[in-house]
């Protein structure tokens, strides 16, 4: 799923659930909001240019890698590498609908909520999505793995109709680029990230 368009995954990953393995339990959240971002010509992107730094080589690793960064020296954000590798392009997820806790000491409204409510850090920089046994996406999940009563609470196909597309959010010095619609939220969710 990863490999392909950066704007076809952004949407893609909408209602799929990320799951979190920490000590005894899974922490999960449903992707509600997603941000995409396609260098080099993205003037928003952190290889625009085709810039290759230390900082961003996870965004030029195969798509389903970790790509996860510091904002004001404070705020992890979560990437996820789309495409080919080689090809700068990520998603940025930006809010969760929580589902285990389900009711968190940090609500995952945005992007570095969500980190903290995932509890993650650098050492999940490069990390396959698809190998990994502390971090994963899934399309559905049970009540079983949720530790809850709750019945199967399934990630199906989003349809076109509950996904509202906007401009990306802070990112104002990109020019032209800010204003590109690729900013994919659930129309209605609680948990969407606010401007």
């Amino acid at each position: 799923m990863y490999l392909q368009s950066t704007l076809t995954v952004a949407r893609n990953l909408l209602g799929k659930f990320i799951v979190r393995k920490w000590r005894n339990q899974n922490i999960m959240g449903k992707i509600v909001e997603t941000e995409a971002y396609i260098g080099p010509k993205d003037k928003a992107s952190h290889a625009f240019r085709g810039k290759i730094t230390k900082r961003n080589t996870a965004e030029y690793m195969t798509g389903g890698h970790i790509y996860i960064y510091l904002v004001y020296g404070m705020y992890w954000q979560l990437n996820i590498s789309t495409n080919i590798k080689g090809k700068p392009e990520c998603v940025l997820i930006r809010a969760l609908e929580p589902i285990f806790p389900k009711r968190p000491k940090v609500i995952p409204n945005g992007p570095g909520k969500l980190c903290k409510f995932l509890k993650l850090n650098k050492s999940f920089y490069g990390e396959d999505l698809t190998k990994s046994k502390r971090i994963w996406l899934a399309t559905s999940i049970s009540s079983r793995q949720a530790s809850s009563k709750r019945r199967e609470n399934r990630g199906d196909r989003i349809k076109k109709s509950e996904i509202v597309v906007k401009k990306r959010i802070g990112i104002d010095y990109a020019g032209e680029w800010a204003k590109k619609p690729w900013r994919f939220y659930l129309k209605g969710n609680q948990f969407v990230s606010k401007k």
